[in-house]
């Protein structure tokens, strides 16, 4: 995992307002934890133009990219390339979400970022 690049990105996005995270595991957790925020957020929001949606966006494609990023395929393997696909179909619907296209599943998207969260909270 590219800590230091996942971290630098965590802080323009300034994802949770915290300045510095030192935790691997914990910068991950948080990742998760806000992009599930965001997007229910943009689920509730819907197409209405608003900086707050802008806002939601930003950080929802950051976390993805923070998380995608985050992948150690050579150690990780199966899980490291599922994760990838989770991430990836999140990222397509998002793009979805931010075109305004009404097949964008971003509840879907929710409910497998929050079964990871589960696993991830538990390998710690």
């Amino acid at each position: 995992m590219n800590f230091a690049l996942a971290r630098d990105q965590y802080k323009k996005a300034d994802l949770a307002g915290f300045n510095e995270i030192e935790d691997p595991h914990e910068l991950i957790a948080i990742t998760l934890r806000e992009l599930i925020k965001a997007m229910q957020f943009l689920d509730v929001v819907g197409t209405e133009t608003t900086e707050l949606r802008s806002r939601n966006l930003t950080r929802c494609f950051t976390a993805v990219y923070i998380l995608q990023t985050s992948l150690d395929f050579k150690s990780g393997g199966m899980i490291a390339e599922n994760l990838y696909v989770v991430y990836e179909f999140c990222r397509r619907h998002l793009t979805l979400t931010f075109n305004r296209d009404s097949s964008a599943d971003l509840k879907h998207c929710v409910v497998m970022l929050e079964d990871i969260v589960d696993a991830w909270n538990k390998i710690k």
